[in-house]
């Protein structure tokens, strides 16, 4: 079971963007790193074509998912994530720092 998925918020570790937190956009589970949504912004130059306007356009590249903590439910700062099962007998994912049950 992966520590972060898809639509959690998350709190960059370390780079220029330390701190600054968001939801992920995209697991890019091959090279073992995530889209953040508003982190980690870059300016790419694209040309026009029939879809898109072209021109000078910010959009977000990867970081690595060893510089991301999840937030945890309570108080939004980086937490360390935990595995156990429910009474249902399903995994769950849990933060250490709080206790709360983050996949509910």
């Amino acid at each position: 079971m992966n520590k972060i998925k898809k639509g959690d918020t998350v709190v960059v570790l370390s780079g220029k963007d330390k701190g600054r937190s968001g939801t992920v956009l995209e697991m890019i589970t091959k090279t073992d790193r995530v889209l953040v949504q508003g982190v980690n912004m870059v300016k790419r130059h694209t040309k026009q074509s029939q879809e898109t306007e072209g021109g000078i356009i910010a959009k977000e590249a990867s970081l690595h998912i060893s510089n991301l903590a999840l937030a945890d439910p309570k108080d939004g700062k980086a937490t360390r994530v935990g595995i156990k099962t429910n009474d249902d007998g399903k995994r769950v994912r849990f933060a250490k720092r709080s206790g709360d049950l983050i996949d509910g």
